[in-house]
């Protein structure tokens, strides 16, 4: 391996720069690491030319290849796609699979073009989600898929025969902000369900409940009826909550600047 390119070092905990978990197995190893700003920078482009690579792999990078890099190695450029194409490109795959209720997503390796996750398929898998799939949870089940179907593609690149995308299928997996794990009651139940589900650990799910704006950590959609908002009661599991269809069930919760809790504990708060 010539060369690995990851993301520069981000602010973690406390906000101390921490290596992403990329440059820390390549440290691992003992291959030499770049971490541009930016991937289309003169540099960086220059550097890459200077290696001439016989092929590039691109996992999750986050920026969008150019053309001054995607012309460089002799046998292309492979990307590992966390949903099956043309359905969920984008930046949030996982999560868009989750938000949208699909009972399969998978893994995709594809040869990169200069257009979004648009190339020509070289691999597939499916992959099935579970009732309670958290967006963790399948991005690591996903991760084990792709670098073996990844390993797979690569011993075989010579012999598979690309398969063009249908784009007329195509659906959008945009990068998650912020506001997308705000919440309201009015919501079904389903929908707060997919969403504290698929937006962890970032953006995360809050919702106004007495007063108080709180985090969900956990919890899951129950039978039950009425004004959305209204505590319906409380169970072993945690307090009911009824929405624009059906409950919610809150498990476990967070108030700014505090731990974690079970949601039972919140009746024994005053009103905010």
């Amino acid at each position: 391996m010539l060369l690995v390119v990851t993301q520069p070092d981000r602010p973690g905990n406390r906000m101390k720069l921490a290596p992403s978990p990329v440059r820390a197995a390549a440290l691992d190893l003992g291959l030499p690491i770049a971490q541009p700003e930016r991937i289309r920078d003169a540099a960086t482009v220059e550097r890459l030319q200077a290696l001439a690579p016989e092929l590039l792999v691109v996992v999750a990078y986050g920026q969008l290849i150019p053309r001054s890099i995607i012309n460089i190695p002799a046998r292309g450029i492979v990307n590992v796609h966390a949903s099956l194409l043309p359905r969920h490109r984008g930046a949030a795959p996982v999560a868009h699979a989750i938000l949208a209720g699909d009972r399969v997503t998978g893994i995709t390796i594809m040869r990169m073009d200069e257009l979004l996750d648009h190339g020509p398929l070289l691999a597939v898998e499916k992959v099935g989600i579970d009732d309670r799939e958290t967006s963790p949870r399948l991005s690591a089940r996903l991760a084990t898929v792709g670098a073996r179907l990844l390993c797979d593609a690569l011993e075989q690149l010579d012999s598979i025969v690309p398969l063009d995308q249908d784009h007329a299928r195509a659906t959008m997996a945009p990068r998650l902000r912020k506001e997308d794990g705000r919440l309201r009651w009015e919501m079904t139940a389903g929908e707060i369900d997919r969403r504290v589900r698929a937006l962890q650990p970032w953006p995360g799910t809050t919702v106004d409940l007495r007063g108080r704006t709180i985090k969900i950590v956990a919890g899951r959609p129950v039978d039950g009826d009425g004004e959305p908002g209204s505590v319906l009661g409380r169970t072993r599991g945690g307090l009911v909550i009824a929405t624009g269809k059906g409950a919610y069930r809150l498990e476990v919760v967070q108030l700014p600047g505090r731990g974690a809790m079970a949601a039972n504990q919140l009746l024994s708060l005053p009103d905010a």
